[in-house]
């Protein structure tokens, strides 16, 4: 039999909401025809999808990622503001596409305060400009008398945005980016674009550019970017047609954290830096089918898809101490847990952990024992997206788990992911100190098949299965079905 062992008294750390935001990029069909659809009879009088936006609120999403992504390396922020016809229709590089701009600033930061989204912008260091950077705060936050603040209040928003969170660029270090920079050259002009968008305002917080969290490039960014940032990203995308190397890809992410907050550590102590840096990891997914433009990236999920985005999820909040901000890639049909037509759309399947984790999961990450059976994956099994060995990692516990508790330590959630395909595992949560179970809620994501997938014509493969816990006294006792999502919600007196 499997054992968790929970001490309420072991805190790791307070769990930021914002590791449950989202990422919106000028990519296919997640903007336009996504979450912005003007003359759409399922749209508000500003375009907003409204079918989306309910699903979108479900999700409780804190923080939501602008323009992009690769997009943003060729994006001049000043062609999608005033008049919306008059904007300039502009061929885009980096997805091969033709962007209208009909959908800017001013409809980014609607969108965020209809839905009370905190913004979280990344500018241009590919084709962009130090100054276009620091125009653009300007134009979002500022309260004086200026030009950018005045053309903000004459596009119809007197009051400033206020956006509070800026990156300096995405995957500078990738040769698919328009603008590549080597890390020495992304420090001296990262530098400098962070000293100009502070100087407009010193209240923002910059996110540096990071990798994957292991580089070279990382120990370069972080050692020379460190008395400026407030953040530092990583970006992860995993995912295979092999089970296993499929929902076990995401120890890479525990891996990336733990090797990141070292360098962030050292760099912190050398350079004697007083002001913390925070991971965000602000791109990440499962994604290894549909990689082409040409396909414009609709990734369909299926139920093993969902468990390791709920492995990813695990992590954040693992290491809740060290990520203060996540943020899914992407948020609508661009490898997507919501896919739209004309008429209509679809819960994808992880969609359902991105909602229960937001809505169940608790404010401080407790320290947890897992005892239960290993599982292996040696090199010649592995089939994984990219050249970084997954096997190497292991052995890995088939029950991958994460608690949290409230502030008072009444209200707990336990987040199980059952790794194994085949076999169910009976488990005895036991509790460092007595505690009394008054009541119990399971929620459950599963399936027959790890391969069911949700559709237009069957969009309930793949659900939350909800029910109460039964409670018989002493330690509590649950069998965590193969291959499933369960979070038990727990509360204790």
């Amino acid at each position: 039999m499997a054992l968790i062992k929970i001490d309420a008294a072991r805190r790791i750390g307070s769990v930021d909401k914002n590791i449950y935001g989202g990422f919106v990029e000028h990519l296919g069909r997640c903007i336009y025809g996504g979450i912005y659809e003007e003359g759409s009879p399922l749209s508000d009088e500003h375009g907003f999808r409204k079918d989306v936006m309910e699903a979108v609120q479900a999700l409780h999403l804190p923080i939501l990622r602008w323009p992009g992504g690769n997009f943003v390396s060729g994006y001049h922020w000043t062609d999608g503001i005033g008049p919306v016809d008059r904007r300039p229709r502009q061929l885009e590089l980096a997805w091969h596409s033709v962007e209208s701009n009909r959908f800017g600033t001013d409809e980014f930061m609607r969108y965020c305060e209809v839905m009370n989204i905190e913004p979280y912008i990344c500018v241009n260091m590919g084709t962009g400009t130090m100054d276009e950077a620091r125009s653009w705060v300007e134009y979002c936050n500022g309260t004086g008398d200026t030009y950018w603040a005045n053309l903000r209040r004459q596009n119809g928003h007197p009051e400033p945005y206020n956006v509070k969170y800026w990156g300096l660029g995405n995957e500078m270090y990738g040769s698919w980016q328009i603008g590549r920079l080597s890390a020495e050259d992304y420090v001296k002009k990262a530098r400098e674009f962070a000293k100009v968008m502070k100087w407009t305002d010193p209240s923002i917080q910059l996110v540096g550019c990071g990798e994957t969290g292991w580089t070279e490039w990382d120990q370069t960014v972080i050692a020379g970017l460190a008395p400026l940032i407030d953040y530092y990203s990583l970006h992860l995308y995993t995912g295979s047609d092999d089970y296993y190397s499929n929902v076990l890809a995401p120890a890479l992410v525990d891996f990336a954290l733990e090797s990141c907050r070292a360098t962030i550590d050292r760099v912190r102590f050398n350079q004697q830096i007083s002001h913390p840096i925070h991971i965000a990891y602000d791109e990440w997914n499962v994604w290894f089918r549909q990689r082409s433009a040409e396909s414009a990236l609709e990734e369909r999920y299926n139920l093993a898809d969902a468990l390791a985005v709920s492995s990813y999820l695990n992590s954040f909040v693992r290491h809740s101490d060290t990520v203060k901000m996540a943020n899914l890639a992407q948020l609508v049909n661009v490898i997507a847990p919501i896919f739209t037509s004309k008429e209509g759309l679809f819960l994808q399947t992880i969609y359902h952990p991105l909602r229960l984790y937001a809505e169940q999961m608790q404010e401080v990450t407790l320290d947890v024992h897992v005892d239960c059976k290993q599982l292996t994956l040696t090199a010649d099994q592995e089939r994984s997206r990219g050249s970084n060995s997954i096997a190497a990692l292991g052995p890995f516990k088939a029950l991958d788990v994460t608690v949290t508790s409230d502030p008072d330590g009444h209200e707990l959630a336990i987040a199980v992911v059952n790794r194994d395909l085949e076999q169910d595992h009976t488990t005895t949560i036991q509790f460092a100190d007595p505690a009394t179970i008054t009541r119990g809620q399971v929620y459950e994501v599963n399936a027959t098949d790890p391969s069911s997938t949700n559709s237009f014509e069957q969009p309930d493969a793949v659900i939350v299965q909800e029910r109460q816990l039964e409670l018989e006294g002493g330690n509590l006792t649950y069998t965590f079905p193969a291959h499933s999502l369960t979070i038990l919600r727990l509360h204790m007196e």
